[in-house]
């Protein structure tokens, strides 16, 4: 099936069925959850904990089975890395049954070290599993022996439940929509029907996927791993949940590091622009970056990108390359600098009429297969979820037509995620704010120029939180650690020694 203009119809009966007469469930009623072991009594900031070893851990790790493997095979990590699948259970907390319902978590352990780091990744990233093979990829080996990189399917993605709830012909028209047309009224018709199909697919699973639960996630870890403490890394987006268990669970608080953390303002249409002004910053450098090396695009990169948005869309076996695809796969490859080559590769192939290459960035997000959903889905329920704003259709159109403006190549496209949660069907919530006003030390790391987690918006995190040290990368991409040899030193002794970075450290790019 193509994505290119799809013609649909949802029988009106089945609508009727879903939203007429009354229900015998109760109504979503937001569950800020327990607040988790009480705070410790001392007030501020405590001091770093010692490492600790696990006791009693109750994970059984093995051999990972296929549904990983397969997909291991395309990071082609080497031989000698020792990798290590199991499972983790931890408690779904639906509104509709508070504190009850199993969540299971695929969990993957890479690396021989006694001690676990859980990594977290961002919700429209690799499952946190994959990402943390990644990651170990770019770690010192010395690192991995004293040290192992576990990393957690969060609720709703990779192996943990994932989400399939958007219908194939909706998510299909609405990815194939031009962000740039500012068609907002599609946008929320389509977002609608979505919010309703999920509604009926996932049931009272529904409000449960959201950061807040993630979070208690973390602590069904740390139970099953064996630790005092959790010590973990998050990155990007994933850095939000770290800062909620921080919140919830101070003094189960070990060494953490944030790589890369969402502006935690509660205004999404504020914390968006930053995204979008952080997307378009980063094509520009991919852009210079390009012409520096002399790549396939020539001197103008974005002159290229407009060429293929302009062009009659491109048919593939499964899709059709429409704007909408095109800016999304470009978006999934630009955080990744390793990445660069083979995007400026895939856009000068779609230039030339050849989309394959660009389409394969996209498919991820756009495409489910019978191993894994498509990333839209599970991105679409937690950011929803997370979301405390509700814009009406004339504020949602005057913030499409600004961004396009002020934010050319992306700010259609990130607009588009405010149309997409306007009428969710979960009841808005305010957004947690986390202080962590007794927890140990915390690393926040932040890079320059970040398309998914913008400086200023790490930076406003890092204000917040009441024992954050920042360290700034004055670099390109998405999240420091591994990229940049002067943050990847600090996180090393961090956790190697307790040594805890002087607030407002600069890494050179």
């Amino acid at each position: 099936m193509r994505v290119g203009r799809v013609s649909w119809l949802l029988p009106v009966a089945l609508l009727v069925a879903c939203t007429a007469g009354p229900s015998e469930r109760p109504a979503i009623v937001v569950n800020d959850g327990d607040p988790g072991p009480p705070a410790t009594t001392e007030a501020g900031p405590q001091p770093l904990p010692p490492l600790g070893e696990p006791k009693n851990q109750a994970v059984r790790w093995a051999q990972c089975g296929p549904e990983i493997t397969d997909r291991l095979a395309k990071l082609a990590p080497p031989p000698a890395l020792k990798i290590d699948c199991g499972r983790v259970n931890g408690v779904l907390d639906s509104p509709y049954a508070p504190g009850r319902g199993t969540m299971r978590m695929q969990v993957l352990r890479v690396g021989s070290g006694p001690v676990p780091l859980v990594v977290v990744n961002d919700v429209d990233g690799l499952p946190s599993t994959l990402y943390a093979v990644k990651l170990a990829m770019t770690l010192s080996p010395d690192f991995l022996t004293k040290f192992s990189l576990v990393g957690l399917d969060r609720r709703g993605t990779g192996n943990s439940d994932a989400v399939r709830c958007v219908p194939e012909e909706v998510r299909a028209e609405l990815v194939a929509l031009d962000p740039r047309a500012g068609d907002v009224n599609a946008w929320v018709d389509l977002a609608r029907t979505a919010g309703q199909q999920c509604t009926l697919a996932l049931e009272s699973r529904l409000p449960a996927i959201d950061t807040w639960r993630t979070a208690a996630d973390l602590e069904s870890a740390r139970v099953a791993l064996g630790m005092e403490r959790l010590h973990a890394i998050g990155h990007g987006e994933g850095s939000r949940v770290l800062s909620v268990f921080a919140e919830r669970y101070p003094n189960r608080v070990g060494r953490m590091v944030l790589d890369g953390v969402p502006d935690p303002n509660e205004d999404a249409a504020v914390t968006l622009a930053g995204v979008a002004e952080g997307a378009d910053a980063l094509f520009s450098a991919f852009a210079e970056d390009c012409a520096r090396r002399g790549c396939e695009l020539g001197a103008d990169a974005r002159q290229a990108l407009s060429e293929v948005l302009a062009a009659e869309p491109l048919a593939t076996d499964d899709f059709d390359l429409t704007p909408g695809i095109v800016l999304r796969g470009v978006l999934a490859a630009l955080p990744d600098r390793q990445a660069w080559p083979a995007l400026s590769k895939a856009i000068a192939d779609a230039r030339s009429g050849v989309p394959d290459a660009l389409a394969a960035f996209a498919a991820p997000v756009v495409q489910e297969t019978d191993e894994l959903p498509a990333m839209f889905d599970g991105t679409l329920v937690t950011r929803c979820n997370d979301t405390r704003g509700r814009l009406s259709t004339a504020q949602l159109e005057a913030t499409a037509k600004d961004w396009n403006t002020r934010y050319p190549v992306f700010g259609g496209l990130t607009a588009q995620w405010l149309a997409l949660c306007s009428p969710w069907p979960v009841a808005s919530h305010p957004v947690t704010q986390p202080h962590a006003m007794s927890a140990p030390p915390i690393v926040v790391l932040s890079t320059a120029t970040d398309a998914v987690t913008p400086h200023a918006g790490t930076q406003h995190a890092a204000q917040q939180l009441a024992s954050a040290v920042l360290v700034s990368w004055q670099g390109t991409g998405h999240g420091a650690l591994g990229v940049s040899p002067c943050a990847t030193d600090t996180v090393y002794t961090f956790f190697s020694d307790g040594k805890i970075p002087r607030d407002g450290t600069v890494c050179p790019p």
